[in-house]
């Protein structure tokens, strides 16, 4: 524990230090005299570039800046044009959607249906909404230079649900040679036809990323709504900004060394709230689930006793306390649907909600044949909302009888690692805690990881269930909502029978911003940048 604490500190002093350079570089650069400059601090590094390749959030919010989609959702959860507008044959088999006039790629190629069908393809082999939508899909051809005719074996309901869903992963449009790059390898470059343009030259993973204005997009008419409407640029910069150490962020907000902190710590609030300056807000009004995902594929948790040994050690109300710690921002649910929604249920629940399994755990690992493998927990240090829950997991684990290695890394070399399917002894891993915002796991289809595709198709953990799959094949095709809430609740007590993956609760985040800073969207993606604008 010593040697841990001591590398902790170590940790701690460099990211320090680089958070220190990270700011004075980009106060230093002689291109913020060049218009509008929002410099902001986002709730994670950027390393991954390729927002098809990951679920990282950093990740889609770097897309949303460089690209675009074909279509989008409103803040009434209603689906409306953005790239294309659409129509649907009264068989409800085909889908034709006609990209708008002057969509250019930012270098300088006109946007063509073609590379529409290419990033639909990319798209919909690895995201878990798009890969049902192609179960359901005989074909999708560019049938001229700016339509794309998508042709269904059947009626499926949630086509444009799909296409147009705001997170993780987007069905970003990008031009084919870069759609066509194999999903499980990064595109080469970064063009896309979003509002900014991202400015390779200057990127330096761990201190900062650059995007500037995009001069040839051309806007919708309507005004913006969550990740739908009109797209308007209002500032000729935007730097993402690395700083790890939350206090340093928090002092250079304060001080107006940077415009904007995504995650705003809660234990700074009341400091934060005293600031006349600042504005302190919840852009995702329907918050975060956070959950912990075990690997399928190597011992113990290839083992379902053991899995569920450790789902029963779990207990939510201390993952929230440790993580949050304020009523107001936490809210202990057991539903993999997310509470206040129409799949929401507790069935399966009891243990995690109420802190009770602790006794049956210690009995269930016993009985198991679990012979003492350690259990590789990676605990990524530098990311507000992802420090708690492997410690506090850990020593539940621990008391429950596992042998356990907390692994001290960063965010972004969890979401590179956990992409392995080596074993723990070879770099792999054993567990890993993420956060989906209310959106992505609303429902069993939008839901990506509770998937039981195992090595093929399935995500991080390659969880293999043919009984959820053949539910979510049922969800797709109910004939009404009642229908759909009975086969949900199935789904979830499977997947807490299978233990696919252990939700921890929900939460809030409040973000902040100098009031310099105006135009700030709300929304289950944000932040998002168009539509801000800065005084000077």
């Amino acid at each position: 524990m010593f040697q841990l604490m001591r590398r902790g500190r170590r940790a701690f002093a460099s990211k320090l230090a680089l958070s220190v350079v990270a700011l004075s570089t980009a106060l230093a650069s002689p291109v913020l005299a060049a218009g509008k400059t929002l410099t902001a601090v986002m709730h994670s590094d950027l390393r991954i570039i390729d927002p098809i390749f990951t679920t990282a959030y950093i990740t889609r919010d770097h897309g949303y800046m460089v690209y675009d989609t074909l279509i989008a959702t409103d803040s009434n959860f209603k689906i409306q044009p953005q790239m294309a507008d659409w129509k649907i044959s009264d068989d409800k088999l085909t889908y034709t959607f006609t990209l708008r006039d002057g969509l250019k790629w930012h270098d300088g190629a006109p946007v063509t249906a073609e590379d529409c069908v290419a990033s639909l393809k990319r798209w919909g082999a690895v995201d878990g909404m798009g890969q049902k939508l192609m179960d359901f899909t005989a074909s999708i051809e560019a049938t001229d230079a700016k339509t794309i005719t998508l042709k269904l074996k059947e009626p499926y309901s949630l086509v444009l649900e799909s296409i147009g869903k705001p997170s993780s992963r987007v069905a970003f449009m990008m031009p084919k040679r870069l759609a066509e790059t194999p999903p499980d390898k990064q595109i080469p470059e970064q063009i896309g036809s979003g509002p900014f343009k991202f400015v390779q030259s200057e990127f330096q993973p761990g201190v900062k990323a650059v995007y500037v204005k995009n001069t040839d997009y051309v806007p919708r008419k309507e005004p913006s709504s969550w990740t739908s409407g009109g797209k308007v640029v209002k500032v000729d910069r935007v730097e993402w900004i690395t700083m790890p150490d939350s206090q340093t962020a928090v002092n250079a907000l304060q001080s107006g060394d940077i415009d904007f902190m995504e995650n705003l710590p809660y234990d700074m609030l009341p400091v934060l709230e005293a600031n006349k300056e600042l504005t302190l807000e919840v852009s995702n009004k329907f918050g975060f689930q956070t959950l912990g995902r075990m690997n399928f594929l190597y011992p113990p948790f290839d083992n379902v006793k053991v899995r569920r040994a450790a789902l029963l050690a779990m207990n939510q109300k201390d993952v929230l306390d440790a993580l949050v710690g304020n009523p107001k921002y936490q809210k202990i649910c057991g539903a993999f649907f997310v509470c206040d929604t129409p799949f929401a249920s507790d069935a399966g629940a009891e243990s995690l909600i109420k802190g009770s399994g602790m006794a049956e755990a210690k009995k269930l690992l016993a009985e198991s044949g679990y012979d003492g493998t350690p259990v590789v927990v990676m605990a990524p240090g530098d990311v507000t909302t992802l420090k708690a829950q492997p410690i506090v997991a850990a020593q539940l684990l621990r008391e429950a009888g596992f042998k356990v290695d907390l692994q001290a890394t960063d965010w972004q070399t969890v979401v590179s690692r956990r992409a392995s399917q080596k074993p723990p002894k070879e770099g792999g891993w054993n567990m890993f805690f993420t956060n989906w915002v209310a959106a992505d796991v609303s429902n069993p289809i939008a839901n990506l990881s509770i998937g039981g595709q195992g090595k093929k198709g399935g995500w991080f953990g390659w969880a293999e269930d043919a009984k959820i799959e053949q539910l979510k094949d049922a969800f797709v095709r109910a004939p009404s909502l009642d229908e759909q809430k009975k086969i949900a609740t199935e789904i979830q007590k499977e997947a807490y029978e299978q233990v696919i993956y252990i939700p921890l609760g929900q939460y809030l985040l409040p973000s902040g911003w100098r009031k310099s800073l105006t135009g700030l969207l709300d929304g289950p993606a944000t932040p998002v940048f168009w539509n801000v604008d800065k005084s000077e």
